[in-house]
Formats: C-alpha cells, sequence, structure tokens
C-alpha cells in the first residue's frame, strides 16, 4: 500500500538524518505513539483502531497514561495475530469483502504477504498525508517532503498541549501538515513565528467556540514545494480517507510551473510596492478534483478561477479597486506563462500594442465614440483570428507610419498563433488596454 511505501521512504530518511537505526516499530512506540496519542488531545482519528475504541465511560481526553499505553498494547496485539485491515493498517482494505467498495482503496484480490514492519509504516505513512482544500489528501513518496512534514508534527503537539490553547482542535494532522509545508518552505517563511501570525496569515481560524487549523488550497501548497524543487515534476497520490473513501490516484505535479509563474509574477510586479510578492498563490488553481481530470497538476490546472469569464465574455477588468490589479497581475502572469513566445518579449509586447490602439482610440475627438466601439466592442469581442485582423484592417488608415509597422507585425503574429493561443493574446491584450486606460 502507498501509505507502507511513503512510511519507509521518511523512515530510511530519517534514520539517516539523525544517525539511528530504528525499525518501524521503535519509530511507532518512541516517536509516533509519543507526539500522536499519549496526550488528552489526539492529532489523528483512526476510525475503529484501538486508540478510539473506548470502554464503558472511557474519553480521549480522560484516559490515563496507563490507559492509553493499553491501547497501545492491543494494536501491538492486532498487527502480531490478525490479518492486516483498514482498522489498524492505515490504507489497507476492511476487514469485510462487502465493505471494499465503501472504505477501501487500492483494492485488489492477489493475497498481497504482509509484515509488522508495514503495517506500522502505513501508520507513519498516513501521518505524513496532506490535506488540502477539496476534501483531499496528497501523499509524496519524497525523503524531503516527508522529513519537512516531520518537523510539523512537533508543532502541531506544542499547540495542542499549550494549555492557554484549550480551544484547538486536535486530530488534523493532514490538514495541519498541508499549512505546514505550504508556510515552512515558503520563501517568505519567518522561523520566529508564533501562534498570533499563524492567526493572522489565516493558518489557524479563532473563533468563539474554537480553534483549528484551516486547510491551505492546493495552489498554494504546490508554489511552496516549487521552492525545493523548482525544475521537478515529482508523482503524488491523491485519496480521501474518510466514511467513505475517494481515490484519484497517481497524478504528476509538474512543480516547473509553479517555478515559472512566481519569476514572471515577480518581474510583472516588480517595479509596483502595492503589490506583494505573496499575495497572489491562492488565487491560482481550478477544483483539486478537476485538475487532476487533467491528468497532470501544471500551468494548465493552475488557470486562475476568475479568469474565464473575461476570456469567454465581453468583460474586462475595471480597476475600480485593489482587488482588479491583483487580479490584472495574476491573470496576466498565466496567460504570458501559457504562451509559446518569450516571456520578457510578450510582456513588452502587448503593453506596447496597448498603447498604440489606446493612442489610436484618442486620435479622432470627432470620432472618438466610433473609434472607442471598434476597439472595445469589435477588436477585443472577436472570437477569431479573422474578425480580429478585419479590425486592424479598418485601424490601418489612420495610424502614423512607427505604429502602422507595429500594427502590421501585430497582423503577421496573430496569424501565425494557434487558435488557443490567440485566446490567450487577445486577452492579454485586452487587460493591458484596460490597465493603461485607467492610467491615462
Amino acid at each position: 500500500m502507498i501509505t507502507t511505501v511513503v512510511g519507509r521512504t521518511f523512515l530510511d530518511a530519517y534514520n539517516k538524518k539523525y544517525n539511528k537505526q530504528l525499525t518501524p516499530k521503535e519509530f511507532f512506540v518512541k516517536e509516533y505513539f509519543e507526539l500522536f496519542y499519549n496526550h488528552p488531545k489526539y492529532m489523528q482519528w483512526v476510525t475503529n483502531s484501538p486508540f478510539v475504541q473506548m470502554k464503558s465511560g472511557q474519553k480521549v481526553h480522560l484516559l490515563t497514561e496507563d490507559e492509553r499505553v493499553e491501547k497501545l498494547e492491543a494494536l501491538h496485539e492486532k498487527i502480531s495475530n490478525e490479518s492486516a485491515d483498514a482498522s489498524f493498517a492505515l490504507g489497507f482494505p476492511a476487514s469485510e469483502t462487502k465493505e471494499f467498495a465503501s472504505t477501501s482503496g487500492l483494492v485488489s484480490d492477489i493475497i498481497i504477504p504482509t509484515d509488522e514492519n508495514e503495517i506500522y509504516l502505513s501508520w507513519i505513512g498516513s501521518g505524513l498525508g496532506i490535506g488540502v482544500a477539496g476534501g483531499y489528501t496528497i501523499l509524496f513518496d519524497d525523503a524531503k517532503i516527508t522529513l519537512q512534514t516531520y518537523e510539523g508534527w512537533k508543532i502541531y503537539r506544542k499547540y495542542l498541549n499549550d494549555v492557554t490553547l484549550e480551544k484547538l482542535r486536535g486530530n488534523q494532522i493532514g490538514t495541519w501538515n498541508g499549512q505546514w509545508l505550504a508556510y515552512s518552505l515558503d520563501e517568505f517563511f519567518n522561523e520566529q513565528f508564533d501562534f498570533s501570525l499563524l492567526v493572522s496569515k489565516k493558518i489557524l481560524d479563532l473563533s468563539s467556540d474554537n480553534i483549528e487549523v484551516n486547510t491551505v488550497f492546493w495552489s498554494k501548497l504546490f508554489f511552496s514545494l516549487s521552492q525545493i524543487y523548482p525544475e521537478a515534476s515529482l508523482t503524488a497520490y491523491v485519496y480521501g480517507f474518510g466514511q467513505t473513501n475517494k481515490t484519484i490516484g497517481f497524478i504528476p505535479f509538474q512543480l516547473k510551473s509553479g517555478s515559472k509563474l512566481k519569476h514572471i509574477y515577480k518581474q510583472l510586479t516588480a517595479s509596483d510596492k502595492s503589490i506583494s510578492a505573496n499575495d497572489f498563490e491562492t488565487l491560482f488553481g481550478m477544483h483539486i478534483k478537476r485538475a487532476c481530470e487533467l491528468g497532470s497538476i501544471g500551468l494548465q490546472t493552475l488557470r486562475p478561477e476568475g479568469l474565464v469569464k473575461y476570456m469567454n465574455e465581453s468583460k474586462n477588468l475595471a480597476f475600480k479597486n485593489e482587488d482588479d490589479k491583483i487580479n490584472y497581475y495574476v491573470y496576466k502572469t498565466w496567460l504570458i506563462a501559457m504562451l509559446s513566445k518569450n516571456k520578457e518579449e510578450i510582456t513588452e509586447y502587448t503593453l506596447e500594442l496597448a498603447k498604440v490602439i489606446l493612442k489610436y482610440r484618442n486620435g479622432d475627438s470627432n470620432n472618438k465614440t466610433v473609434r472607442k466601439n471598434l476597439v472595445e466592442k469589435e477588436l477585443f469581442e472577436s472570437k477569431s483570428k479573422k474578425s480580429f485582423i478585419e479590425q486592424i484592417i479598418i485601424m490601418i488608415k489612420d495610424l502614423d507610419t512607427n505604429d502602422l509597422i507595429i500594427i502590421k507585425k501585430l497582423k503577421d503574429d496573430i496569424h501565425l498563433m494557434t487558435n488557443e493561443e490567440f485566446g490567450y493574446f487577445s486577452t492579454l491584450l485586452k487587460f493591458d488596454y484596460a490597465f493603461l486606460e485607467k492610467q491615462s
């Protein structure tokens, strides 16, 4: 099972990093049990496991240390004497065949021998699952990522044990893993963080009734992981464990796409001090399930959700508030990344074209409305390359020599674009036009 594979990858890396030789059972007892279960608040709730099966009158937060150790011994006994099932081997099938459809993932009718080490590793691997918005969990079989996730376990336990944070909810290890990785791997990570900083960053949600970990959006995690693997592609297992398990499967994560988008965004916003470099990450990306359906997590799946309406409709950014300005840079970043031309050239090229088009629109006070309609109602609403070029031809007779050369080049470039590229390009040009219009 994938939880076992990830658990083994982590334990090998852990033993190497800390110069230890712990077996899976030794690590489980000395580290996992002590962090996850030997406290009044659990970090992880595993349905039907010995840790959640209470005798009459028992409650998790009232268990004595002896009672918690007793439940650990019950787990050891099950692992030693019973056939592995989902109640004590995480990610394995349920104990009854009829339940497979609703409670099991990666089920096979092939008999796969399982030893005790693999079961303990399945717990370790499950504790490394990364929860993201949409109700799914991601597992990376990667030493660096799992070691970094482990570092976050100790932080979550520290806060759960803090007497001043009595309302902090337990059993959120997957959700915490997602937030911890996204934050601790981010280039703006502050090692001197405290509880109040986590609240201000919306990692923790503080209300009058409780405190809980917010679920991270997958794109935020994606950009943070690209910090340690800027040019890599990693395959992850995407799933959901619950009353009904959800298995999406193994999905490639093209982390180099995150590096490319961050580079373009920083380049675009370098001269605009009102825009923070870390405002943009959660604005990218479609729903995780839809993204996985496309077969790979990369540039296409990072398309900003709000961009679609501007590509398919006649709307344009109004620049009436700060959100429009941030969206402009985000949308432009993605459009530039998707175009096949060199990103620096595209960045300057569309702005140069927008200046010429705006100059044309304002060039004749007697026909200002006519020209405005030509640009905004005909040119920018063109759904095909042919229609777009027809509007350019109408403009040519009123352009001076320098502008004529620029527009002639535009016509040639449009002709060579694919239909997909044209859609991205015309939307980008429309945004730059609106941006310059607002500045004028």
